[in-house]
């Protein structure tokens, strides 16, 4: 009974509860996890999810406030001083599509609409031209615009790219991490971009 009921919950959420295929970084254990819940459903995926938002030592002179994105290890970290960090799986470029460097958040959004560049387009002339944003948007919930570059941190609509080199170039983490982030960073954050 309890089995079954657990099979209809994940599948009538459908794609939020999918599960990503990521595996800890450099083979190394993982420090000890404390969920931080960002809407009532964080609880529930962090049992199906192989990224799990979670608190972690994190050594350093970095401020309060920055983050530290680790394209290799496929995660984002949030510092958060005394030594500790907030770390969340993401999907990131895939090969020709990497990059790295210092910027900071220049603007964000709430279920931003999605206008693809004229390169990806040339790649991509499936793509629409313009999308509204909203649940179907690749988007996904919030977005987090880096410096004047077309790169942003933003949610997505595909969970199952976290821990996944798919995009071009773009940061991309669960709607349910890209809203607890957003929330917690401003204008003018610095974000560190490392191979």
């Amino acid at each position: 009974m309890q089995l079954r009921f657990l099979a209809g919950a994940v599948g009538a959420i459908g794609l939020l509860a999918a599960t990503c295929a990521a595996a800890a970084p450099n083979g190394r254990s993982a420090p000890p996890v404390t969920t931080v819940a960002a809407s009532p459903f964080s609880n529930f995926f962090a049992m199906f999810s192989a990224v799990p938002r979670t608190t972690v030592e994190f050594p350093g002179n970095h401020k309060p406030g920055t983050i530290i994105i680790s394209t290799q290890q496929r995660r984002l970290y949030l510092v958060l001083g005394n030594g500790q960090a907030l770390r969340y799986g993401i999907g990131v470029g895939r090969d020709g599509f990497t990059w790295s460097g210092r910027t900071t958040i220049t603007d964000k959004r709430e279920w931003p609409d999605w206008t693809p560049p004229e390169q990806m387009l040339k790649r991509r002339p499936d793509l629409p031209h313009h999308m509204a944003g909203g649940p179907d948007n690749p988007l996904g919930a919030r977005a987090m615009y880096l410096g004047d570059t077309m790169y942003r941190i933003h949610g997505s609509n595909e969970p199952q790219t976290i821990g996944t080199a798919a995009s071009s170039g773009c940061i991309r983490l669960t709607n349910d991490d890209v809203i607890d982030l957003y929330n917690r960073v401003k204008v003018g954050t610095t974000v560190i971009v490392q191979q």
